[in-house]
């Protein structure tokens, strides 16, 4: 096992990842101001909006207007999903400055999710790559399925390690490795990851976490264990997957900063401002926010609030 960072860099996915599957429409400026409280919270990666076909994902056809309008925090970066060419260049002509792909390490989602095939997907972006590498813009990619496939039930590791080694070597800087069901367990997780670390350094993985069985939070800690440094989020536990039903929400940033803070590592973000960006999308959306950590407070004024810190009994 390697020896715990001492500060994790947290990509938030909330404004794509976490409202992309809302059934009402969220206003464009509910989601720039999301965007607007994520940063003032000491968020410094965050995905923004997805450049996609507005008749598979209609919550994300105000991509352009939500670039145009969010306020660009120094230092920070503002990433966006772009599954082709066109969404490409829909974004760079928006300012994009970095995208992300995906492809999936099981058949048979890559067919309901791309209508193509493992491989086609992986040529699909060279292009993407191609034209970002000339235009000066990162790109990250995205291997979803790694723990798991709704249609195919267990994956193999081999399958994760070959497509995170493909779009790490088409270029992309970092490989986020998705458990997109949430049905991944510590010991799974470590040995995906040491399979996949095969081909791409574990310095430039990511963990992506949906908590459907409660396993998010523990994937994370064994995924430290390892040496990964990054893991995706999402405010309030936001999310889920269209073609994934039934699975819950990505891991919720809230609860991550909690674990970080508890084990000495640093995250650059304010615990307490999150909670307050949590409790105010959950309500702009009419639910209850989804982290453990944000629910804690609401039940007993003490998590998250330094006036009420008290020294432990024993």
């Amino acid at each position: 096992m390697n020896p715990l960072p001492e500060r994790v860099r947290l990509v938030e996915v909330g404004p794509r990842d976490g409202l992309q599957n809302e059934n009402q429409p969220v206003p464009t400026a509910t989601k720039v101001e999301l965007i607007r409280r994520l940063g003032r919270a000491g968020l410094r990666t965050i995905e923004a909006t997805a450049f996609v076909s507005p008749r598979w994902v209609p919550q994300m056809a105000d991509n352009a207007a939500v670039m145009a309008a969010i306020e660009r925090l120094p230092g920070a970066s503002y990433s966006v999903l772009t599954p082709n060419l066109k969404g490409f260049e829909a974004a760079l002509a928006a300012g994009a400055t970095e995208v992300a792909v995906f492809a999936a390490a099981s058949e048979a989602f890559s067919q309901r999710n791309t209508n193509c095939s493992i491989a086609a997907s992986l040529e699909r972006f060279r292009p993407v790559v191609e034209a970002a590498r000339a235009a000066n813009v990162r790109v990250r990619g995205y291997v979803s399925c790694a723990l798991g496939c709704p249609y195919e039930g267990t994956v193999a590791p081999g399958r994760v390690r070959d497509v995170a080694g493909a779009l790490f070597d088409a270029g992309c800087y970092e490989i986020s490795l998705c458990d997109t069901i949430g049905v991944g367990t510590p010991g799974a997780t470590q040995g995906m990851i040491a399979c996949v670390a095969e081909r791409v350094p574990v310095t430039q993985l990511a963990g992506h976490y949906h908590d459907t069985y409660g396993m998010a939070i523990a994937n994370i800690y064994a995924s430290l264990q390892m040496g990964v440094g990054v893991f995706d989020s999402s405010v309030a536990g936001l999310g889920g997957c269209p073609y994934a039903v039934g699975a819950s929400g990505n891991v919720a940033t809230e609860d991550v900063v909690y674990l970080m803070r508890g084990l000495g590592i640093e995250t650059g973000v304010d615990l307490e401002a999150l909670m307050d960006c949590a409790e105010w999308i959950s309500a702009a959306l009419g639910r209850r926010p989804g982290a453990r950590v944000t629910q804690a407070r609401r039940g007993s004024g003490f998590i998250g609030s330094r006036s009420t810190e008290v020294e432990p009994t024993g």
